[in-house]
């Protein structure tokens, strides 16, 4: 029985209403930013509810300008009303305000992409973005996720974490390794603890071949990660050497943003 068709115990309608809210939250989730088009059968198969169901949620987030329907193949993609519902929690999220002119410096020093990511608890979420003015470039776009346990940003915030919780994660598959084992997961714990050291984390072509990433921790008042400071690159533009820059680069960037948020440097 899906979540639409679940009874409703309490006689009053409530959990009817709660079971079309969580289908619509399932709905907008099934949006990625590596399948930003999706039709009416595929987000209806990976969500288990019945066709006519997910075009009901759909026309009413069309209405809303929540999605919009791309003329060409009649399939969805998220809509801009979403920055409308999105914009006073990124207008408010002081990491974002405090970090934008040291992401802006960042970008012209390097030339290449600059990004703040945050972590929800089992992904890095990209806040704000600075693009490369290269013609070739990496981008992050805003409110994309990952967990990809080799991103870099994705370290930074592991390395944060107790290890028995990232054993947890991993093990989980809520954050992906590809063939994932004892061993592996043993090693990328020690891997976890020289980004702690080292101050950054590298990604250098880990999760695609053709990219680099650097990223560094941002801390708050009370000395926990808050964010991280994250640089992705084409990596025919970055050798060892300048990987080395870069990552100094991005530590530098990351301790600024943590002195503007008023934040505490490790011991």
């Amino acid at each position: 029985m899906s979540p639409a068709e679940s009874p409703d115990t309490t006689g009053t309608g409530e959990a009817k209403g709660t079971s079309v809210i969580v289908n619509a939250v399932a709905v907008l989730r099934t949006f990625t930013a590596d399948e930003p088009l999706l039709g009416v059968t595929e987000i209806a198969n990976r969500v288990g509810l019945h066709k006519s169901t997910v075009s009901r949620i759909l026309a009413t987030f069309e209405q809303e300008h929540l999605v919009e329907r791309d003329p060409e193949t009649k399939r969805f993609r998220l809509g801009l009303g979403l920055i409308a519902v999105a914009g006073p929690l990124l207008a408010e999220l002081e990491e974002r305000r405090v970090a934008y002119p040291v992401l802006r410096e960042l970008a012209e020093q390097t030339g290449e992409t600059s990004a703040l990511m945050v972590w929800n608890g089992s992904a890095s979420m990209c806040v704000e973005q600075i693009p490369s003015h290269h013609q070739i470039k990496h981008t992050t776009p805003l409110g994309a996720q990952y967990s990809d346990a080799l991103s870099a940003s994705v370290q930074v915030f592991l390395a944060a974490e107790a290890p028995d919780r990232v054993r947890t994660l991993l093990r989980s598959g809520t954050i992906t390794y590809p063939g994932l084992d004892e061993t592996s997961l043993e090693d990328y714990l020690v891997r976890l603890k020289e980004v702690g050291q080292r101050g950054w984390a590298i990604n250098y072509g880990d999760t695609s071949l053709d990219e680099v990433g650097v990223a560094a921790p941002v801390y708050d008042h009370r000395g926990d990660v808050a964010a991280a400071v994250l640089i992705p690159a084409p990596r025919f533009r970055v050798s060892p050497e300048t990987l080395q820059s870069l990552g100094e680069s991005c530590s530098a960037a990351a301790r600024r943003v943590t002195s503007r948020l008023g934040g505490t440097l490790p011991g």
